[in-house]
């Protein structure tokens, strides 16, 4: 029997099944869901069999499925061991990534990526330039980073930008406050609460930059370097901080405080990797940014990718 399996076939099977529906795993590749749909009727037209069992939640594979994602997982590995193998033999060995953040609540997704980026790159080193930064750019021009994680691009800055992703910011508030009432926030429910952030400049907060100035509010403001002091001050009634949902669903499961969306339309935070263009078209470099796209999709919750 001719094989028509291609790579792509296999990574879109795997693709599926980490993401566990179509339109997830499309987005993971990067393809629209009528594409990948595509390449999976073209395995079920030619072997005449399903691939998975349709409208199951997350995705089950038939038997004919479950034998591919084998070879997946058999084939795919080498691979990806190949292709930075050549890279490697191409671009060379030497490397590093000090990476600098300008968001506190980076750090809960950046260590886990970076533990497997180890294992993928043993050889380039990597690190964190410590600390928050309020200039991570600027430590890219004096070349004391090589990456920086920043939330808003900047034009006239001579630095490329990879997008990362992008996450729902929600309102916490304790859970007694009349505010509740509302399915959402306006800007000027702010204006008699104390807005609880990290001591940040307000250019780098999204609901200041976005939210609050463009409708003439400034509220009352107090900080705090750490995530669960601010959870506390909220729960203690002395305000409302706005945090990515993501890194505050386990205190909401667990009903510690309570979130409202931020406007009718919800508050979007976006992130970026900005690197210098000498570093990147690196093996390496694209390569981080890619696990960090696909871990942060997959593994925490609101996320979607730019």
């Amino acid at each position: 029997m001719q094989s028509i399996i291609e790579l792509r076939h296999l990574k879109t099977l795997l693709a599926l099944r980490e993401a566990g529906t179509l339109s997830r795993a499309a987005t993971l590749l990067n393809l629209t869901q009528s594409a990948l749909s595509h390449q999976i009727k073209q395995l079920e037209d030619h072997y005449e069999a399903s691939l998975f069992l349709r409208k199951s939640s997350p995705v089950q594979f038939s038997s004919m499925g479950d034998r591919l994602l084998k070879l997946a997982d058999a084939i795919l590995p080498q691979v990806g061991t190949a292709e930075r193998d050549i890279a490697r033999l191409s671009q060379g060995t030497a490397g590093q990534l000090r990476i600098a953040v300008e968001c506190h609540t980076c750090f809960d997704w950046l260590m886990p990526a970076m533990d497997h980026f180890r294992n993928r790159w043993p050889e380039v080193e990597l690190d964190i330039v410590s600390g928050f930064q309020a200039d991570p750019i600027g430590l890219l021009h004096t070349h004391r980073a090589d990456v920086a994680i920043v939330s808003e691009p900047d034009p006239d800055e001579a630095v490329d930008y990879h997008a990362l992703f992008s996450f729902e910011i929600v309102a916490l508030l304790a859970n007694d406050h009349t505010l509740l009432a509302r399915d959402h926030l306006r800007p000027k429910d702010f204006a008699e609460e104390t807005l609880i952030t990290y001591p940040v400049p307000d250019d780098m907060l999204d609901i200041v930059r976005q939210f609050l100035k463009p409708a003439g509010i400034n509220p009352a403001r107090r900080t705090t370097e750490l995530t669960i002091a601010m959870l506390q001050l909220v729960a203690s009634r002395r305000g409302i901080a706005p945090l990515p949902l993501w890194a505050v669903q386990s205190y909401l499961d667990k009903q510690y405080v309570t979130a409202r969306r931020i406007g009718a339309k919800g508050l979007t935070g976006r992130l970026y990797g900005a690197c210098l263009p000498a570093l990147s078209s690196r093996a390496y470099l694209l390569d981080f940014v890619s696990m960090i796209r696909d871990s942060c999709f997959l593994n925490l919750r609101s996320v979607e990718l730019l």
